[in-house]
């Protein structure tokens, strides 16, 4: 039992928020990058709604090619084009060419079913991955 306000409340009565993976786009290509714009970063709107994303939220982008990692906010980019655009600071991470996961989670105290696609060198949806909760890798078809 806790002391809360002088009322004593179950940890039941608490709720436990954990951040769990929401979509993830897995081998996309950098179509662009350029320092002089604002910042974010533009998927196409085929590959956003295939993972359920929305314009202004938060990703995650985990480059493949040097390691480096950053989180931006998405705007999408017309549906169909392939393009996966990195704008302002983020251009110094993540070059044309470079390969990359885009991961999108969400705060919930709900099981989540994730929803993965990969994708080939001009961004087009190749295979919708099932979600796995193992330590074992997945191969990739």
């Amino acid at each position: 039992m806790k002391a809360v306000s002088n009322r004593l409340l179950s940890e039941e009565a608490f709720m436990r928020l954990v951040e769990r993976l929401k979509g993830k786009i897995h081998m996309a290509r950098v179509t662009e990058s350029r320092l002089d714009y604002i910042g974010s970063i533009a998927i196409d709107e085929d590959l956003m709604d295939a993972i359920g994303l929305e314009p202004g939220e938060m990703v995650h982008v985990w480059v493949m090619d040097n390691g480096e990692r950053f989180q931006t906010y998405v705007v999408p980019a017309p549906p169909g084009s392939g393009e996966v655009a990195i704008y302002g600071s983020a251009a110094h991470k993540a070059q044309k060419g470079h390969r990359v996961i885009i991961a999108s989670t969400v705060f919930t105290d709900e099981w989540v079913e994730p929803k993965m696609v990969l994708v080939n060198e001009k961004n087009q949806i190749v295979q919708h991955l099932p979600f796995k909760a193992q330590a074992v890798p997945v191969e990739l078809s």
